[in-house]
């Protein structure tokens, strides 16, 4: 168990670590260019890839994503009363309750640890909390129309051909299928170095503060999650990915979002970094929960 928990992170910790270690090294690394290739390249090209040969119904698969967001919903409310606690604004609180890491550090986990079936469920997830992030996180950072923000994120455009594929039943042709394996194999790998890069730019100010933060939100996202899965019946294979894919990190852009609201960027940023040190202990726990009493299948 221990040597196939260590297959599953060391890929993670790895390619996080060489883009902290590059940027450490004084070397310089274009994020936001690298960024909008992934978002807007990378991922739609990913999640056709994945979903249009996955062995996933539609069914499960809307599930998944139901479940995400009753998740989302829960934790936003939650954050009404884990503010007072912390002595912060709810508005301060309320995005990095909401919104884990599931791309740069989720999907990643969730390939190694339960392979490409398993990779389309972490894909639902993943879209789910985009979207929540793209609408409800934008209005509350104030950054514009997030109908407009929607309608120019490839993301969705994927996401609809993708349960189009599903639901049909059809295979794309083989030149196409080719071409998406191809230009989706820089995602991952990118979205690790990317987090490192990040990590490497946030400057923490209170480990106390950003530990405490974390426990508290990965335990309430971890029983939410497990919770909602099992209210809605969710296959056990979709149930332990959906528990997963909550419990990750703080996600990064919530630091971006803080810093371009005026929100106490540095307090964010500190639960964003000790979030992510945090998870490289406590994932391989919960992952050897989970396979243990969510089998997949």
């Amino acid at each position: 168990m221990l040597v196939e928990l260590f297959a599953v992170m060391a890929p993670v910790f790895i390619g996080a670590s060489l883009g902290f270690l590059w940027v450490r090294l004084g070397h310089p690394y274009p994020v936001e260019f690298v960024t909008k290739l992934v978002f807007n390249i990378g991922t739609p090209a990913l999640i056709l890839a994945s979903l249009s040969g996955a062995e996933v119904d539609a069914g499960s698969f809307g599930l998944t994503m139901l479940g995400t967001l009753l998740v989302l919903t829960t934790m936003g409310l939650a954050s009404f009363l884990v503010a007072p606690l912390l002595g912060k604004p709810w508005r301060v609180v309320i995005s990095p309750m909401m919104y884990p890491n599931t791309g740069n550090m989720g999907l990643p986990v969730v390939l190694y640890a339960f392979g490409s079936a398993g990779f389309a469920f972490g894909i639902a997830v993943m879209v789910t909390v985009s979207l929540v992030q793209f609408t409800f996180g934008t209005i509350m950072a104030s950054q514009g129309n997030p109908l407009r923000t929607l309608a120019r994120t490839p993301t969705v455009y994927a996401i609809v051909i993708a349960l189009a594929i599903l639901l049909s039943d059809t295979d794309l042709p083989l030149w196409l299928d080719n071409t998406l394996e191809l230009i989706s194999g820089f995602t991952v790998p990118l979205m690790l170095i990317t987090l490192g890069v990040s990590l490497a730019s946030i400057q923490v100010k209170s480990l106390r503060s950003g530990v405490g933060f974390s426990l508290i939100r990965t335990l309430a996202a971890a029983t939410l999650a497990y919770l909602v899965g099992w209210l809605l019946g969710l296959p056990p294979l979709a149930h332990g990915i959906l528990v997963l894919q909550m419990s990750m990190p703080i996600a990064v852009f919530n630091y971006l979002f803080a810093q371009r609201a005026g929100r106490e960027p540095a307090y964010v940023a500190s639960l964003v970094f000790c979030s992510t040190l945090l998870a490289f202990l406590y994932l391989p726990l919960l992952l050897a929960l989970l396979k243990g009493l969510l089998p997949p299948g």
